[in-house]
């Protein structure tokens, strides 16, 4: 009786020092969140290695000479930093001013009589000064005159406009959109502006013009779609957008943009779809053939299953960032193992800076000679922590999140022009963040589509470096008489200004 008691007792020890755990690494998780940096960045110390956590050697036991060279190591680095800090502050450099830039020549002459005086030369001084956007009217005078004949009238066509019932121009029309979608200005707030400048623009007038603007370049993200399912190599994603629905009453609608990110040619694509099952992927890469990379979520686990039952075209892998990150949130839970983790996935990444700049096939060749070994002893070291963790404490969450995924996660280092996370979309995605703390929610189910729309084009005038309003102003200008079957020569990745 007396044993079967103790059982019970550590049992029930177990089970609250589980619970304890989870409840310690929350409240980190929530410090951590709040107060302090998100930055994930790790710098390893030489305080444990994987012969320690498996043979239980202490710091004690290394060598004096190698703790003191590495002491000296790190010393010498922070005073050269501390150095090439002091330097830069003592000795700044004045930005160059772009020579594309207008120069409005202002001269001052001395305040004294220089008739007669000889010029020897010249000091300039450059200022750099701004005047708030402006609106301005153009009018279109179409003279009228009488044939010789006296029977026909002759007058200069209309000029085409993207909104012929419109007053908005296609630079108005261009700035409204890049303001809301680029620089997170909401509608209401470019309203306020307008009336500072005497122009008393609805706001219904300002959301038709964005409505009505999407319905024009419709079908280039029409275009834009077929071009980034039929690439071969895809990031995928996912974030909420609160939505009104007019079924609900005083609620939001919590709907979700997918993103499909093509990080070799440059495309981004997004998606509205009001739920986060997997309807929305099934069906956009319902063509696709290639490798698509995820964050691991469950929706994308479809195109796993239908690989292994079916041979299907679709090859999953996954995010090396997520997984580092649930090792960042497990060093205050076990600093040891995490920290172990996180210097063999740092030498993952060292080895990715190196190789950033190289061929497919060279990186391919660095990956098989350096990623490969530490990926199967990382994977093999993981199994083992494993059983000498509770599985629901901080660390053996983050060790069962890489173990279920090792598979995926090591797929990357097959194919030299797979990358090692997820990054790439995620950044695309930041934009979104940003707008919706802005103008809180989308007016409804089409209108967040067509945000969708926008996010998609203008995020791939971003990824080439494009100014988005030069871009929009000229489509906006062009497309109402661009042949449709050559609507793809205006997607941002292969358009050509005509000036």
């Amino acid at each position: 009786m007396k044993e079967a008691a103790t059982i019970d007792y550590q049992q029930k020890y177990q089970e609250l020092q589980g619970q304890y755990e989870v409840l310690k690494a929350e409240l980190m998780q929530l410090k951590r969140l709040i107060f302090a940096s998100r930055q994930e960045r790790f710098l390893p110390t030489d305080s444990v290695s994987a012969a320690q956590l498996s043979l239980d050697i202490t710091a004690a036991s290394l060598p004096a000479v190698a703790v003191s060279t590495a002491a000296k190591k790190v010393e010498c680095t922070k005073t050269m930093a501390v150095q090439t800090t002091l330097e830069q502050k003592q000795h700044p450099v004045r930005m160059k001013l772009p020579e594309h830039l207008e120069r409005r020549i202002i001269t001052l002459e001395p305040p004294a009589d220089i008739s007669g005086l000889t010029r020897i030369g010249e000091e300039v001084t450059e200022e750099l000064d701004y005047e708030p956007g402006r609106l301005y009217v153009n009018r279109y005078v179409r003279p009228k005159y009488l044939s010789k004949d006296n029977e026909e009238i002759l007058i200069a066509p209309v000029a085409e406009r993207p909104l012929p019932k419109a007053i908005a121009g296609a630079g108005l029309l261009a700035q409204t959109i890049i303001d809301k979608y680029v620089d997170h200005l909401p509608l209401y707030r470019q309203q306020q502006r307008f009336a500072r400048e005497g122009m008393n623009i609805p706001y219904a007038t300002l959301t038709d013009w964005v409505h009505n603007s999407c319905r024009l370049i419709e079908p280039l993200y029409e275009a834009l779609r077929k071009q980034v399912v039929q690439s071969d190599y895809l990031h995928a994603d996912e974030t909420p957008i609160k939505v009104l629905d007019k079924d609900k009453k005083g609620e939001t609608h919590r709907g979700y943009y997918w993103v499909y990110h093509n990080s070799i040619e440059g495309l981004v694509l997004f998606d509205y779809q009001m739920g986060r099952g997997r309807e929305g992927p099934k069906q956009m890469l319902k063509d696709f053939k290639g490798h698509l990379q995820t964050d691991g979520y469950c929706a994308y686990d479809f195109f796993k299953e239908q690989q292994q039952e079916h041979g299907g075209n679709i090859t999953v892998l996954h995010c090396m960032a997520h997984a580092r990150r649930k090792f960042y949130e497990a060093l205050s839970n076990d600093e040891a193992r995490a920290e172990h983790a996180l210097t063999q996935i740092g030498k993952l990444y060292d080895i990715e800076r190196r190789a950033k700049e190289l061929e497919d096939e060279q990186r391919l060749a660095i990956r098989k000679q350096e990623a490969v070994p530490v990926l199967e002893s990382l994977g093999k070291w993981m199994k083992e922590q494993y059983m000498e963790v509770l599985p629901k404490s901080t660390i053996g969450k983050a060790l069962g999140y890489s173990i279920e995924r090792w598979k995926e996660l090591m797929i990357y280092a097959t194919d030299g022009k797979l990358s090692i996370d997820n990054n790439p979309v995620e950044n695309s995605i930041r934009p979104v963040a940003v707008g919706r703390k802005n103008y809180l929610f989308a007016g409804s189910h089409q209108a967040a589509q067509r945000s969708a729309m926008l996010y998609s084009l203008l995020g791939t005038c971003k990824l080439h470096g494009l100014n988005p309003f030069i871009w929009l102003k000229e489509v906006l200008q062009r497309i109402p008489n661009h042949p449709i079957n050559k609507i793809s020569d205006l997607l941002p990745h292969r358009w050509t200004p005509l000036t």
